[in-house]
């Protein structure tokens, strides 16, 4: 199949994947069990069948690039930024100035009803055409995914067919996935998306077009159907084999899947089989999409077929669990911990170590270190303000400033971060949109304890207010020896919180301080860390005290390292310490792996902040005095870690 006289070889090749066609913005409804109609919000992922496989195959470790057309649109970025997000070559990714973004709204009505409206009139993705592909970028692919609803257009027919022609000349596979949408070929009224089958023979004939070039062929058995222009799967079957010698699997459901690598059998069950997995299906939107992308993590690597298979059934039973289609596809990690245990429930969804692995290994970005400059006080403020007769309403301008001190340090350097509130720094969070910065907001009421929440009683109604890449940090005054009916009030509060939390697909940063005058020896932090992990609780991120006792580190480090090893990491936060002694404590905790950075705020700001509101200084030189004292921080955290690495 290889020919290398006309292009790279296989192990030359620097793409796994180069997926062509579809790429929308998914709403999906957020209320199961009823109408479309009845719905009333939604949430926002990134969709189109070839752009969920290109995310699924990367998530798998394949090495996966996608060519389509977005509008040059707020949606159109979006997907884009999802994409690099998600490991995903962008190089194709077109913007188009003259079309909007292809949008679909979705919804779950019963386990059999996914209701479905397409948005595609005149969309960008839809005006891809053949001078759009990029040959060198097909060339250096292994493979070249054409999805068969795209080829509805004459022109995107011709695009698909020329990044396959030219893979194929160079050594490269053709995959088609039927994909078949018959309200997309204008068979079916709009509001009948769901509907995944109308025989038709010009669809059959533009379909059997992409046969002869194709290296493996993959549909349900509706799609076998369309395409070999016959209700009876194995006729069907028969009329694909006589136009291609590729590999043919049927997706079957529950049943899992039938691959042919030869001669269509008398039944489906005599081909290779792939057993199917039991699990409660919740949503089908997507599973298509995640089957293939697990099959091609095995076939591009020449694995045996029923490897392959086992690969694309498992995918495909897991986003069947749960809501959204891009974002349900898993990760190889989530893979290899479903398949090594055959006993879990079958409402996947509600297996929580499933699902921790799930979010843990998708998380957005990875921090080798992070340097936060904390300036969500908001009691602090208010009391420098009264003390120096200065009006509170300047407040939130200082932390405007905050932001440029940071940026000033940071340039643009996503390693650093700012933790901020919704009160005083609401303009500030809104500002900090627009950098790669790590961005933290606070939700406890300032010293209340037992724990409150701002805002909402019900906090999960209060984070759907929030960006989705805003942090949540609480801190918690607690003592893993406080009275029991205070501990488990506490307690209660945290895991409602982390709840909603994981509810909102925000990340959690928990922050534990002891209260003053309560006794802490080297297994203090680590018992209380030990007692929410108990409790399910499992943050994003720890902050904690900075302490001299590395014995207390070695601790926590443990039970960091035992109880959840894909925790982002611990950091120091500052309780207003001279910068000497921070600077001591980052020595301290330099060779601790799980401690990642700080994220410190009155050491930083407080000399800046009272000269200003006092007016003794304008605010150039408050910006000036903050970047300064966050600068030494950042350059002594970077020399603790660095003496380390000398040493090691």
């Amino acid at each position: 199949m290889s020919h290398p006289s006309d292009g790279p070889s296989d192990t030359e090749k620097t793409l796994d994947l180069l997926a062509i066609g579809r790429s929308s913005v998914d709403l999906y409804g957020e209320q199961v069990g009823g109408r479309l109609e009845d719905m009333g919000s939604f949430a926002k992922y990134v969709g189109g069948s070839p752009t969920n496989t290109a995310i699924g195959a990367s998530r798998l470790g394949l090495k996966s690039a996608l060519l389509t057309r977005v509008g040059a649109d707020h949606m159109g970025r979006f997907i884009r930024e999802q994409l690099v997000r998600e490991g995903v070559d962008v190089a194709g990714v077109i913007s188009d100035p003259e079309r909007l973004t292809a949008l679909v709204i979705l919804g779950i009505r019963d386990r059999e009803t996914f209701p479905l409206l397409f948005y595609r009139e005149n969309c960008a993705d839809m005006a891809l055409n053949a001078g759009d592909v990029d040959v060198a970028q097909a060339r250096a692919a292994r493979a070249v995914l054409v999805n068969g609803t795209h080829l509805s257009q004459a022109n995107v027919f011709d695009a698909s067919m020329k990044a396959a022609h030219t893979a194929k000349s160079s050594g490269g596979r053709v995959v088609f996935d039927v994909d078949y949408r018959p309200v997309l070929w204008g068979l079916a009224a709009r509001d009948q998306g769901e509907n995944r089958f109308v025989a038709h023979d010009t669809v059959t004939e533009i379909l059997q077009g992409v046969l002869p070039v194709c290296d493996l062929v993959v549909g349900t058995e509706e799609e076998i159907h369309i395409l070999g222009g016959s209700t009876d799967t194995i006729a069907a079957l028969r009329a694909v084999r006589k136009l291609t010698a590729a590999l043919i699997v049927c997706k079957r459901g529950p049943k899992g899947c039938s691959a042919f690598p030869e001669a269509i059998p008398d039944t489906s069950d005599e081909g290779v089989v792939g057993p199917g997995f039991e699990v409660d299906v919740f949503n089908v939107l997507g599973a298509g999409d995640a089957f293939m992308s697990g099959f091609l993590r095995g076939w591009l690597r020449d694995l045996p077929l029923e490897r392959c298979c086992e690969l694309a059934n498992a995918a495909g039973a897991i986003v069947v669990s749960r809501h959204g289609c891009a974002p349900a596809m898993p990760t190889w990690i989530e893979m290899e911990a479903f398949l090594a245990d055959r006993n879990r429930p079958c409402r996947l969804r509600e297996d929580a170590e499933l699902e921790h692995v799930h979010w843990a290994t998708t998380r957005a970005g990875t921090y080798d270190a992070l340097k936060v400059l904390a300036i969500d006080h908001r009691a602090q403020f208010e009391e420098l303000a009264a003390e120096l007769g200065a009006d509170p309403g300047r407040i939130p301008a200082f932390k405007a400033l905050a932001l440029q001190a940071l940026h000033e340090v940071a340039k643009g350097d996503p390693g650093f971060g700012i933790l901020m509130d919704g009160r005083f720094g609401f303009d500030a969070l809104a500002a900090a949109a627009d950098h790669p910065y790590w961005i933290g907001r606070c939700i406890e009421v300032p010293r209340s304890r037992p724990l409150e929440f701002e805002a909402s009683a019900d906090v999960a109604t209060e984070l759907a207010t929030w960006p989705l890449n805003q942090v949540v940090k609480v801190l918690v005054l607690y003592h893993p020896d406080d009275a029991p009916d205070l501990r488990e009030r506490q307690e209660r509060q945290v895991r409602r919180l982390f709840d909603a939390c994981r509810k909102t697909r925000h990340e959690l940063l928990l922050e534990i301080i002891t209260p003053a005058g309560s006794p802490v020896d080297a297994q203090t932090i680590a018992r209380a860390m030990a007692r929410f992990y108990d409790l399910g609780v499992k943050p994003d991120w720890w902050k904690l005290e900075p302490m001299e006792d590395a014995a207390a580190w070695r601790n926590i480090e443990a039970e960091i390292t035992r109880r959840d090893p894909l925790c982002r990491g611990v950091v120091l936060l500052g309780l207003s310490q001279p910068l000497e002694a921070l600077e001591a404590a980052f020595a301290t905790v330099a060779d601790i792996p799980v401690v990642k950075g700080f994220a410190v705020g009155r050491t930083i700001f407080n000399d800046a902040a009272r000269a200003w509101l006092a007016g003794e200084v304008d605010d150039h030189t408050a910006v000036a005095m903050l970047a300064s004292n966050l600068s030494r921080l950042s350059e002594a955290w970077r020399r603790a870690r660095g003496a380390v690495g000398r040493a090691a």
